[in-house]
């Protein structure tokens, strides 16, 4: 099949906007956790949170016009426009087949929030209010090649991108727009909450968020997105784009199980990361880093170690795990696409990002574990997993191009 490099990239995070910018944040073990208030109408006590602000106006915009549209709409414009400038294409636009392809969990959840606040003057209908967020950035952007968006709670983002890489190499699209983006919101918060799947830590922001750790009791709640440009590597060769990387393998499953818990079965998650290697034709032997999924809940954790325990075999014992949800929060779907830029840092940087507040890990969590500080290591081939509400798994598989 057709290699499939990644010659673009636009992010919107809670480490910062830039490549670089968030390429050192995160090496550097730096947190974007804070205490902010985030109930509708601005009261309340402050919650621990990883938020972004000041969404980059992407190029083409006018700041006016662009502060008009909703700020889901933003971050997608924001990372999807910066992508297409990064990879030196905003000119060729109208000449090329560009697809998009998003990963979107709750596209309508803040319309129904202002709805409420509004005391219920107006019912939104997404059907009959305007076009969906993947359109409308379709037609702002003014690409020519299909559009679509996919929803798998926090494995948007790997479906999105799996989704993307076919279409270009089928040769549906020429190249492919593809990422995902989410907000923390307060109808959102309180549903995780209530769920109990929230950390109940109030004592320091920065250390609320502790996968692996012995200590964890739920994950912090952070927002932003990515969107990559997916594009053949003898396109990218003939002009010239410099690679950030290979999109080289996916895999998926689902458990089946139940709605928010994970199957205490790991052979349906070890499937997900299984066919990803197979796919991208590697040996659990030839990994070299792992971004795992881990949000910091007791249970899901757990499940995801013994998944790649079976998966990797006796490689576990050497490949370093990390999870960047540490300093940025789960950005629930738009977790998959940040996790994703994190391996293209380990594969620039050829260092390997840490897991923070990793105090005392749980000894159900038996992993190469990078705690506290990034790890210098040669890195070719890294895998990220997204495991989503529901039972959807996934993994993705990037190489150095």
């Amino acid at each position: 099949m057709t290699r499939v490099w990644i010659t673009g990239v636009g992010a919107v995070t809670p480490l910062g906007h830039e490549f670089a910018v968030f390429a050192d944040n995160l090496l550097a073990g730096r947190s974007g956790v804070a205490a902010e208030t985030i109930s509708g109408d601005g009261q309340g006590a402050p919650q621990f949170v990883a938020r972004v602000r000041d969404i980059p106006v992407p190029p083409t915009f006018q700041p006016g016009m662009f502060q008009t549209r909703d700020r889901l709409e933003q971050l997608v414009l924001s990372c999807a426009g910066r992508a297409l400038a990064d990879a030196g294409l905003l000119d060729a636009r109208s000449s090329r087949r560009i697809g998009l392809v998003l990963g979107l969990g709750a596209e309508h959840l803040r319309l129904w929030e202002m709805d409420f606040l509004a005391g219920g003057t107006r019912v939104f209908d997404p059907g009959l209010d305007m076009p969906s967020l993947v359109h409308r950035v379709h037609r702002d952007l003014a690409l020519a090649g299909p559009a679509t968006a996919v929803a798998a709670a926090c494995a948007s983002g790997a479906f999105a991108l799996a989704l993307a890489r076919r279409w270009v190499q089928e040769g549906w699209a020429e190249l492919c727009l593809a990422g995902s983006a989410d907000l923390v919101t307060p109808m959102a918060y309180a549903g995780f909450r209530n769920l109990r799947a929230l950390s109940r830590r109030d004592d320091s922001p920065a250390a609320a968020s502790r996968p692996f750790d012995r200590d964890r009791d739920g994950f912090v709640m952070g927002e932003g997105g990515a969107v990559f440009v997916l594009e053949p590597e003898h396109l990218a060769r003939r002009r010239g784009a410099r690679p950030y990387g290979e999109l080289a393998g996916f895999g998926a499953s689902s458990d089946a199980s139940h709605m928010v818990i994970p199957s205490s079965d790991p052979e349906p998650a070890c499937r997900a990361i299984q066919g990803a290697l197979e796919d991208a034709g590697i040996d659990p032997g030839g990994v070299d880093y792992v971004n795992a999924h881990a949000a910091g809940t007791p249970v899901g954790d757990r499940a995801e170690s013994h998944a790649l325990r079976r998966a990797l075999g006796t490689s576990v014992e050497r490949v370093p795990v990390s999870s960047t949800k540490s300093m940025t929060g789960h950005l629930l779907s738009g977790a998959a696409a940040i996790e994703a830029l994190a391996c293209l840092v380990a594969l620039d940087r050829q260092a390997v990002p840490p897991t923070i507040n990793l105090d005392h890990p749980d000894p159900e969590c038996a992993l190469c574990h990078v705690p506290h500080q990034a790890r210098p290591h040669r890195v070719r081939v890294a895998a990220s997993n997204s495991f989503g509400f529901g039972g959807s798994n996934t993994c993705l598989v990037l190489k150095a191009a």
